[in-house]
C-alpha cells in the first residue's frame, strides 16, 4: 500500500525524561551539528504532510525552529501519553511515530511499513528485537483504542499495537537505534544540546 505523503503526519516522541542521561532533552542532541528533533524533521519532510513533536518540556523552542509541539493531554503515562497526544495532533489518516534519538530511521522506514501493514498498522522489528514506538498507526482507529486503554491504565505500547493487529515488519540486518546512556552517546559521536 502506497502512501501520499498527505496522508501521514510524523510523530516524534520527544516527551520522555532521559534520566539515565541526567535529564538531558535528546531532542536537541546534536547530530553532526544538527539537532535530532530538526534532523528527523527535516529527513521525513518531504513524505509527510506535517510533523508535530510530542514534548513535555521548553515547547517555544520548538516553535523557533517551525515545529509543532504538543505536551501530553494526561502527564505520567510514558510512550503512549506521547503517542495520544500526537494522535489527537494528527489532521491525517496516518501517523508515523519515531523516537526523537532515532539513529537509523531512514524514509524508506514509512513506505517500509506501509507495505507491511493490511489497514490496521505495522511495526518494526530490528536486529535489537521489537521497536514498538517505530511505528505506523491508523489514526482513526489509534485513537479509538487509546482511550479504554488509558482510561485503564493499560500503558504497555505492545499491547495496544496486539488489540489493533498492526503487522510486525522484521527489518533483518538493521539496528535502528537510540540515544539512553552516555555510553551511547559517544558511541554515535552525539554532543548535548543545541544553540538557542
Amino acid at each position: 500500500m502506497l502512501l501520499a505523503p498527505s496522508d501521514v503526519t510524523l510523530g516524534l516522541l520527544a516527551g520522555g525524561r532521559a534520566t539515565r542521561l541526567g535529564g538531558i532533552d535528546k531532542a536537541w542532541l546534536l547530530r553532526d551539528g544538527e539537532p535530532q528533533a530538526l534532523r528527523l524533521a527535516r529527513a521525513f519532510a518531504p513524505v509527510v504532510v506535517a510533523t508535530a513533536v510530542s514534548a513535555n518540556r521548553d515547547l517555544p523552542r520548538y516553535a523557533r525552529y517551525g515545529l509543532r509541539a504538543v505536551a501530553d493531554r494526561v502527564p505520567d503515562l510514558g510512550p503512549l501519553g506521547g503517542v495520544d497526544a500526537l494522535a489527537a495532533a494528527a489532521d491525517t489518516p496516518w501517523l508515523l511515530t519515531l523516537p526523537v534519538d532515532a539513529l537509523n530511521a531512514e524514509v524508506a522506514l514509512l513506505s517500509a511499513l506501509a507495505a507491511a501493514q493490511n489497514g490496521q498498522g505495522a511495526y518494526a522489528v530490528d536486529d535489537d528485537g521489537v521497536q514498538p514506538l517505530f511505528a505506523l498507526w491508523p489514526v482513526a482507529a489509534l485513537r479509538a483504542a487509546l482511550a479504554p486503554a488509558l482510561a485503564q491504565r493499560r500503558l504497555a505500547v505492545r499491547e495496544l499495537q496486539a488489540g489493533l493487529g498492526m503487522a510486525a515488519l522484521r527489518l533483518s540486518g538493521l539496528r535502528l537505534g537510540n540515544l539512553n546512556t552516555p555510553a551511547d552517546l559517544a558511541a554515535a559521536g552525539i554532543a548535548a544540546g543545541a544553540p538557542e
